[in-house]
């Protein structure tokens, strides 16, 4: 019953927002699906209101870079909460304990690390996950694409997550 009073406690604010005229993505980007909806009868309303506008949100990835916040950015990102930086990794055997450094001496220590491979999920090296273990985070190795979506999913929760993606279109 609380879901059903929730959903329509949210109706307004669908509205409001269906009568908008939505943002029509690029030709080039592939758009990433809406994340922020209960998984029930009501799955297709939206049910988190107040998402903070400063908060990071990919939104589109095309074969070089990703779209988030409706800015598009070219080749590797690193995320951190909601920090956003350039990532000099290119394929995914440049992807070292070196370049994932930054992660023993940020603070607070997020609790795991969604690394973007590319356009298929690649088998990460024991060393570098030995490497991921030491610094007290956990890791998730997946397509550049699902690691997006993932990011979104875990920091609209308000968990404190890491993302290292590579543009989509690398492959091994």
């Amino acid at each position: 019953m609380a879901v059903r009073q929730k959903a329509v406690s949210a109706l307004p604010t669908l509205l409001r927002t269906l009568r908008k005229e939505p943002l029509k993505p690029h030709s080039h980007v592939n758009a990433l699906p809406s994340l922020r909806r209960a998984f029930s009868l009501y799955d297709q309303i939206n049910l988190i209101d107040q998402v903070p506008e400063d908060q990071l949100r990919f939104q589109g990835y095309n074969d070089t870079g990703f779209t988030v916040n409706g800015v598009e950015y070219e080749g590797s990102l690193l995320c951190v909460g909601n920090l956003l930086m350039s990532w000099k990794p290119k394929k995914f055997s440049e992807i070292t304990a070196d370049s994932l450094s930054l992660f023993q001496i940020i603070r607070p220590i997020p609790e795991i690390l969604i690394l973007g491979c590319g356009r298929n999920i690649q088998h990460v090296d024991p060393e570098l996950r030995r490497f991921i273990r030491s610094t007290g985070m956990k890791l998730e190795a997946v397509d550049s694409r699902n690691a997006a979506s993932t990011y979104n999913i875990l920091n609209e929760e308000g968990r404190i997550v890491a993302a290292a993606l590579l543009p989509h279109g690398v492959s091994a």
